[in-house]
Order: structure tokens, then sequence, then C-alpha cells
């Protein structure tokens, strides 16, 4: 909304009113206030969720220092979900195709898990919301996305084709400014489903080739599907992860301050050039976002850091999996999502194995092995005696060494 005012005031003349044209400026301005927000609001928030008696019920898993867990407010993270949405409102293009679908993929999701953990906290109800209904709303968004991101004109990328390279439908040429002095390339804006493969030389491919065609216009057949995964696994992989105090929280701040170097560069007309990636034009206002988003998680980390004062909850861990997976679609980087996300990944992979192994060892043997001492792989080290606070360290650490490789991703291929 102030973007807006102060373009009106800047057509005015106004001094100083130019500085919300510049995204560095208004991600700034975006990272600040969800700072100030999480942590100046998020204590009073709290406060209302425990005079609401709206605390974690905790099963005695015979883990150390589980049960004085016990009673501490959840639902936290709709303090999470607020210090991202006031700034991205404030400092934003809202009109903007990329905003307006993070922005329904965040309240989305973060609905999905604040009626779960409504029907558990006060309704007492210790399952929550059925399974079913929740993959029923990851698909929901899923579907939103895929569709968004293979049908509206508006998304849209520049990339770099050889001289001779001949328009297919849907495609045309634009300015050859970003590197002037190279007459052997071109560059052409195509709306097609291209996304990044990591660590290949020629590492774009087009989602229609898995159909055959790349001149087919029934790629969503195959892009929408792969969307409803990636959603629903990170998403889900959030949420396992959220199991010891600001683990989640803090593996979503490193995740975050990674896509939007991304982000950054992709939405930059000579950083893309010159790191030979794709320009995806409006992309810069994710930048405004993810900045909310990284602010949003450092301060909730301000009271969810061991010991925590209050829990994200599914609200928070569904929402938060959900922009995290979205947003790597939108800026075409959804392939490194393995690599970036890797403690979600291991966590969802432990429990599916854990599970996997103890029906066909019970089904062999007529008794269950576990794989691990207990599942998702934090529990682990905790029964091995491993104080959760280096546990939490050490994922961070393993978390910094992924972000890293994701973002040299860029130029080692």
């Amino acid at each position: 909304m102030l973007y807006y005012l102060f373009n009106y005031l800047d057509s005015l003349d106004i001094s100083g009113a130019g500085l919300f044209e510049y995204i560095s400026f208004r991600s700034g301005m975006a990272l600040i206030t969800s700072l100030i927000i999480s942590i100046f609001f998020g204590d009073r928030l709290i406060g209302l969720l425990r005079k609401m008696q709206w605390g974690e019920q905790v099963r005695d898993l015979g883990l150390e220092g589980q049960k004085e867990k016990e009673g501490t407010p959840t639902m936290g993270g709709l303090i999470i979900i607020g210090a991202i949405l006031i700034p991205t409102l404030l400092f934003a293009k809202l009109h903007n195709i990329y905003v307006i679908m993070m922005l329904i993929t965040m309240l989305w999701l973060g609905a999905i898990g604040f009626l779960d953990d409504y029907l558990k906290k006060i309704r007492k109800n210790k399952d929550g919301l059925a399974g079913k209904f929740k993959i029923v709303g990851q698909v929901g968004v899923g579907i939103i996305v895929g569709s968004i991101m293979f049908f509206h004109p508006d998304v849209k990328v520049h990339k770099e084709v050889p001289a001779n390279y001949e328009l297919k439908a849907g495609e045309r040429f634009v300015s050859n400014a970003y590197k002037p002095n190279k007459v052997d390339v071109k560059w052409i804006e195509t709306r097609d489903m291209t996304t990044t493969i990591p660590f290949v030389k020629n590492n774009e491919v087009n989602y229609n080739w898995l159909l055959g065609d790349l001149a087919t216009s029934l790629g969503w057949i195959v892009f929408i599907p792969i969307v409803i995964f990636i959603v629903t696994a990170v998403s889900n992989g959030a949420n396992i992860t959220d199991g010891l105090d600001g683990l989640a929280t803090g593996s979503s701040a490193i995740i975050g301050i990674a896509l939007a170097i991304l982000a950054y560069v992709s939405s930059h007309i000579q950083f893309a050039s010159y790191l030979d990636v794709m320009y995806i034009p409006n992309a810069e206002e994710l930048v405004v976002f993810v900045a909310a988003f990284v602010g949003a998680c450092i301060g909730f980390l301000w009271y969810n850091a061991y010991p925590a004062k209050v829990f994200m909850g599914d609200t928070g861990s569904l929402a938060v999996g959900g922009i995290i997976a979205v947003f790597a679609i939108a800026i075409r980087k959804e392939l490194l999502i393995p690599v970036l996300c890797g403690v979600f990944l291991v966590e969802n992979i432990s429990v599916i194995l854990q599970v996997a192994y103890f029906k066909y060892t019970k089904k062999k043997y007529g008794e269950g092995k576990r794989i691990f001492l207990m599942a998702p792989l934090h529990h682990h080290y905790q029964k091995k005696g491993i104080h959760e606070a280096k546990i939490v360290a050490r994922f961070w650490i393993i978390g910094i060494l992924l972000a890293v490789i994701t973002i040299v991703t860029l130029k080692v291929r």
C-alpha cells in the first residue's frame, strides 16, 4: 500500500518518495518491520495464548525435557503469518501475480494448520484435522499455484538462445542489450515451464519434454502434479521438523536467505545475464516477500529458541513449508529443493524408512524392528542423550552448508 502512496508522491516530485522504487529499500523495510512485529507484538500474543490456555499437550515419549514443555502456548504460527502479511501489504506491489500467489499459499495453508491446532488444543481432539483433509488442502494449493504458473500471462522468463534459434509458439525475441557484444546469442521471452537443473552445464529443461513434444500446450498435465507433490512434501517436511525448540524456525530462516539471493539474481537483468541464468520479469517483488519471511522467522526465534516460550504449531509449520515450496517453484529453482531443504528431506525420509521397515519386519518376523531409536531423526539423537539445543545448532550448521551449496550451483555446472 505504501508503494502506491509514495509512487503518487514521487509523481508530484516530493523529495525522497522515489526510494520506494528500489527493491533493496523496500526489502530492507519489510525485514525490519517483520522483526518489529514478531518481537514486540509476539510477546502480547503469547500472553493471550497463555491466558486462553491454548497450550501444548505432550505425550510422554521418554525424551529428556519433554514434560517441561507441557502447557507451552502453541499456534505461534499466527505471529509468523502476521509478521509476513503486514510488511508485504505495506511494501510490495500488490498487483504482482507472484505476490498474490505467495499470499494465497501462506493464508491457505496457515488456515489448514490453524484448524488442525484448533481441533487439538481447543476441541481436545487429539487427532486434530484428519490427514486426508490436510492432503486435500495441500493439493488445492498445488492446483492453484500450478495453474497460475502455467496459464497466467504475467508468468514468463527471458533466456539466452543461439543466434540461429527459430521461434516457437508463444515466444518472441527481446532486446539483446543484456550482452550486446555477443552476436552469437539472442534473448527470447517465453511462457513455457522451463526450470533449472542443478550441476548441469546446459541446465534448463522444459517440462513439456516429459511429454515428448516441446511445442505441446499440454505441459500442465505433468507440471501441476509435480507442483502438488512439491508443496505437499515440503510443507509436511517442515511440519515434521518442528519437533525441537527453534529447529524448524531457524532452518526456515536459513532457507529463506538463500531463496532471497536466488530471487534477487533471477529478477535482476545484469546479474541474470552475468550468471547465465533465466531472467524472470516481475519476480523482484518476491524479494520483498521473502525479506518479510526471513524477518518473521528470526523474530519468532526470539521466543521459539530453547527453552521455547511458544511453538509455531501446524499453523506455522504448514504455512512456512508451503511458502518455501511455492517460492522455489516461482523462481524456477524447485529442483534445488532436495539440496536447499535437505534438513526437511532427511527428517521426512527418516519417518518413511522407520515406518516402512517396522511394517516389513513385523510382517516377515512377527515383530517390528526399527532403524532409528525414534523418528523423526532429531528424536533419534535425543534418545542417544544429546541435548536438544546442541542437536538444533548442528542441524542449523548443516542447513547453512546446504544453503551455500545451493547458491554455488549458480556457477558450478
